[in-house]
């Protein structure tokens, strides 16, 4: 089992080559949640992951084993750029296995960092059965989480927590393999054993969860979830008996929660998490963890990497969750001046009209009327309400989409 010690001297021989990332107050989260709240930005480390800590390790600490035929590992994302970068430190050839529906841009990021990139695998199941065949001619096979000594290089992470913040009360971790929360729990309870160590994971794929519930390991049906980096539907054999000695509790949170918390970040602390690395922020605020008012909470926000376009729909699915967009159609006397009232109202109210389409000759319209849709942004649900009151006090008929 990985010790203090061992984590202590990962420290030392990775410290030259990642980054040690801030520890930041965040008074806005901290007034919402009733305690002290701090951010441990992996965000801004290498590769925008924390994974290179683990990967990076365990080829310097078996660099005989590498020299000849490199590393062969199997990851969707963070995984992979980590150990392109690792291999890349040392001076090796890395072969990393990527499932089919890997985005493109994680693949080219990957190759980017001079990995050989193989796309093998419908699941990651797969890809990792495959990268360690070809890891059996002779090249060290890094696993994602369920490895000694990747878990002895993330948990450098807590080191560094409690060398910013030694009186830190908790430390909330995302959760899939468990790798990340293994190495964390084992430094920062090895340092100060009354510290809770607490996991967060998405309830679409609740396999660290259930295993602590139940006596044996178990594999659970995983949904599909925007936090993918911790899509794992079991935990790691080496990882499971460290979380039921060492984690408190693992708290679940939604799809909607995360998404939530993901533009929380972006909107008062401007920091890009992916939905995994945003996963402590939403337990933290879906009540599911107990916390004294005042105590010190350090959440690890894991990693940044998400494609342009997903984060854009997720964003915007939590805008129009909360009102902030909202979307209506209005039927008009179709007549020259209707239009400007109908903008002029809107403009009273401080509503700020994204988009709007002027729709004539409907089959749900009369032949003297049109039909306006308008995507409006608001202040809130409240504010949205307030706009289309106005409208109706002005006598025009709303319509809402279905």
């Amino acid at each position: 089992m990985v010790s203090l010690a061992d984590i202590r001297h990962a420290q030392v021989l990775i410290a030259p080559h990642i980054i040690r990332t801030p520890l930041v107050y965040s008074p806005t989260i901290s007034a919402m949640a009733g305690a002290e709240v701090y951010l441990k930005l992996e965000t801004l480390q290498k590769a925008g992951s924390f994974k290179v800590r683990g990967a990076t390790f365990k080829i310097l600490s078996c660099p005989e084993r590498c020299k000849e035929h490199g590393v062969v590992a199997a990851s969707a994302g963070n995984h992979a750029q980590g150990v392109a970068i690792a291999a890349q430190i040392a001076g090796i050839p890395a072969t990393i296995v990527m499932p089919e529906w890997t985005s493109i841009a994680k693949q080219e990021a990957t190759r980017g960092y001079g990995a050989n990139v193989i796309i093998a695998g419908l699941t990651l199941e797969e890809s990792i059965g495959q990268a360690q065949v070809i890891a059996r001619e002779g090249g060290l096979f890094i696993h994602p989480y369920d490895d000694e000594g990747v878990i002895t290089g993330q948990g450098t992470i807590a080191l560094e927590i409690l060398q910013d913040l030694p009186d830190a009360d908790m430390i909330v971790v995302p959760v899939g393999g468990g790798g990340l929360i293994a190495g964390i729990a084992v430094a920062a309870k090895g340092l100060r054993p009354d510290i809770s160590i607490i996991g967060a994971q998405a309830k679409a794929c609740p396999s660290a969860y259930e295993a602590l519930r139940h006596v044996e390991p178990v594999r659970v049906d995983a949904g599909r979830t925007i936090a993918d980096g911790i899509r794992v539907m079991q935990t790691g054999t080496e990882t499971l008996p460290v979380l039921r000695e060492l984690v408190d509790t693992i708290a679940l949170v939604s799809e909607e929660e995360i998404a939530d918390a993901m533009l929380l970040l972006m909107e008062r602390k401007h920091v890009i998490a992916e939905g995994a690395g945003a996963t402590p922020l939403a337990a933290l605020l879906n009540g599911s963890i107990p916390v004294r008012p005042g105590c010190k909470v350090v959440l690890v926000i894991s990693g940044g990497n998400v494609d342009s376009p997903q984060l854009f729909r997720i964003l915007r699915q939590s805008l129009i969750r909360h009102g902030r967009i909202t979307r209506f159609s209005v039927l008009l006397d179709d007549q020259p001046g209707t239009l400007a009232r109908l903008l002029f109202t809107i403009a009273k109210e401080r509503g700020n009209i994204l988009a709007i389409q002027h729709i004539q000759g409907e089959s749900d319209t009369s032949a003297y009327q049109a039909r306006v849709d308008l995507e409006i942004e608001t202040r809130g649900l409240a504010h949205a309400d307030a706009i289309k009151k106005a409208l109706g006090d002005q006598g025009y008929r709303i319509l809402i989409p279905r």
